[in-house]
């Protein structure tokens, strides 16, 4: 069991690699949805195998094991690795829950900062506007939906960038890319290797409303050019707001723009579909194990019971 166990918390080291080749071999709506739900699975398979360590070594002392109707001692593949195991278990997740919900507070003050300045501002129909020197502009949840840009960003561009930005910003809104974002921030709370996932799952967010918004204005240079005077007017001036509200200015730019203006290759395509399998594999493998170490943790409770034979 012990070994079953650790393979969740060691699958997730080889998923940063994976999702960088992912966003680069593979369309970036494909490569969002791979790469995310390969992150909360992954994520999800570590919280049980650690919550099935921290049970094993519980079990082991006289007061759980009375509690949980022990009638013999519960029995390990590996009985002095238990209770260490347990202990670091219980360390992890002690560190997730209080980092997820500091995380988690802090992301509704900022949400909340960020629905009532775009409250105060002029709208017309989902577009808001702030008033404010710094140049930004960011797709804002909520009902409704809203699509946040400053006066400093509006005099940085021109009538045609700015509705490609525009066409930016509501692609993240009718995308629904901050659960998305969400879900990696939360993620990355859970295994210290997807916090550096967290951030492809940001770029490929960025990447696929490039891609929506070229679509809509029909020009992909513009929406490049658009892009790029929007990062460098925003230099410095970005609103503060939580982590799952996507911004025009946020991930590395010059990837961004570069991605635009170029046409990806058919074999670069082809070769990405055996990241995707990688990324499947990942997930597969550490659910299984995840799933079946669980279970024979199960039986072993039940056999310490009384209630199953070994």
């Amino acid at each position: 069991m012990t070994a079953l166990l650790i393979l969740p918390l060691l699958v997730p080291f080889a998923l940063p690699a994976l999702a960088r080749r992912a966003l680069d071999r593979l369309a970036p709506t494909v490569a969002l949805w791979a790469v995310t739900g390969s992150a909360v699975a992954l994520a999800g398979c570590t919280l049980a195998a650690l919550g099935a360590f921290v049970l094993t070594g519980l079990f082991q002392l006289p007061f759980f094991a009375a509690l949980g109707e022990l009638i013999r001692p519960l029995h390990t593949a590996s009985d002095r690795f238990v209770l260490p195991l347990a202990a670091v278990s219980v360390g992890g997740l002690a560190v997730c829950a209080w980092t997820c919900t500091r995380s988690a507070l802090r992301q509704i003050r900022a949400f909340r900062a960020a629905r009532t300045a775009a409250g105060r501002g002029p709208a017309a129909g989902d577009l808001c506007v702030v008033d404010s020197p710094g140049a930004d502009a960011y797709a804002l949840p909520g009902r409704p939906h809203r699509i946040v840009v400053t006066t400093g960003m509006l005099r940085s561009l021109d009538g045609a960038e700015r509705e490609a930005l525009f066409a930016h910003e509501r692609a993240h809104n009718v995308g629904g890319h901050h659960y998305f974002l969400a879900a990696a921030e939360l993620a990355a709370h859970c295994h210290p290797a997807l916090r550096r996932v967290r951030d492809v799952i940001r770029l490929a967010v960025e990447r696929v409303a490039d891609e929506a918004a070229a679509s809509a204005v029909g020009d992909r240079r513009l929406t490049a050019r658009a892009i790029a005077r929007a990062a460098l007017a925003g230099r410095g001036g970005a609103i503060e707001r939580p982590a799952f509200v996507p911004g025009a200015v946020s991930g590395p730019v010059p990837r961004r723009v570069e991605a635009l203006l170029t046409v990806p290759a058919a074999g670069r395509r082809r070769a990405g579909a055996w990241v995707a399998v990688l990324l499947a594999a990942c997930a597969a493998v550490s659910c299984v194990a995840s799933a079946t170490g669980v279970i024979d943790f199960h039986h072993r409770v039940e056999v310490a019971q009384g209630e199953a034979e070994r």
